[in-house]
Formats: structure tokens, sequence, C-alpha cells
């Protein structure tokens, strides 16, 4: 059956309408301001891993973790002071896939919560993320670790 099929006239009539008052989004646009702002978000993740190398002498493997707890902190400040919020408006997908989104999401869920206790609201309403985001986390590491020591005990690596 068709879409229109199960229609009445009337709904066929206001689709239609809907249809020629719809705004119709800048897809093109949208892909280029977040391919831009994630790029920068990422550029300043690199500077950063940069500053832990130059200065306090990690490798480029041991750098990694400091870098990703700096980014997620500027993130909360960011989003504490407004800045991030109006960031997601203009770069959608370009800030909130990053890992600066996950602090984004951990905080404002704490932010939003807040009036309703520091145990019941924020944390309680600010690890309903984060948990999901940890437990699929560890466990995708699980299962890759998994699949790396079984190709090491058959030989394939």
């Amino acid at each position: 059956m068709s879409k229109k099929g199960n229609k009445t006239p009337e709904q066929q009539q206001y689709e239609k309408l809907e249809q020629k008052h719809e705004l119709k989004r800048p897809v093109l646009k949208n892909c280029i301001r977040a391919f831009w702002v994630g790029g920068l978000i990422c550029t300043v993740g690199q500077a950063i891993t940069y500053f832990y190398i130059y200065f306090f002498n990690f490798t480029e493997q041991t750098a990694g973790n400091p870098t990703v707890a700096t980014m997620i902190f500027i993130s909360m400040l960011l989003t504490g002071f407004g800045v991030y919020d109006r960031l997601g408006q203009f770069a959608g997908a370009g800030s909130a896939v990053p890992v600066t989104g996950f602090g984004n999401a951990v905080i404002s869920a704490a932010i939003e919560h807040r009036t309703e206790g520091f145990v019941l609201g924020v944390g309680g309403n600010m690890f309903k993320l984060a948990g999901s985001v940890i437990l699929f986390g560890v466990f995708s590491a699980f299962v890759v670790a998994l699949i790396k020591t079984l190709l090491i005990i058959w030989g394939v690596i």
C-alpha cells in the first residue's frame, strides 16, 4: 500500500500544505560547518598532545590519556559558561562527535538536574549517559581484545 492510500483527503491536503511551508535544511552548509568545527576541535586536541609531549616528556602513546581528560575538562568548562551550546548549535555533529561532545552531554545533564540535589539530581542523571558510554566502551574493548587474543593463539597475527 502506498502512503497516500490510507490517508483521508484532509490528511493528504494537510501534508501538501506542510511540504509547501517546510523549511529546506542547508545540508551542504551544515556538513561543511561540522567538518571545520570538528577538525578545529581535533587540531586543538593535537596541540594539547604536543604540549604534553614537549613540556611533560610524555611519549606519543602516553600523551593520549591526559589529552582526552584535558579536552573533556575544557568542553565541560565551556558548557558551564554556555559557549559549547552555541558551538553545538552552529556546528551540529562537528561538536558532538569528538570526545568533547561526551563531556558536554555529561555536564549538561548535571547542570540541568542540579536543583534535584547532588546525589539524585546531578549524580543520578549525569551517569545515565556516562554509564552507558562506559559500559559499551569497556564491552567493545573486551570483544576486540578477545578477537586479538584468538588471532594470536591461532597464529594469524
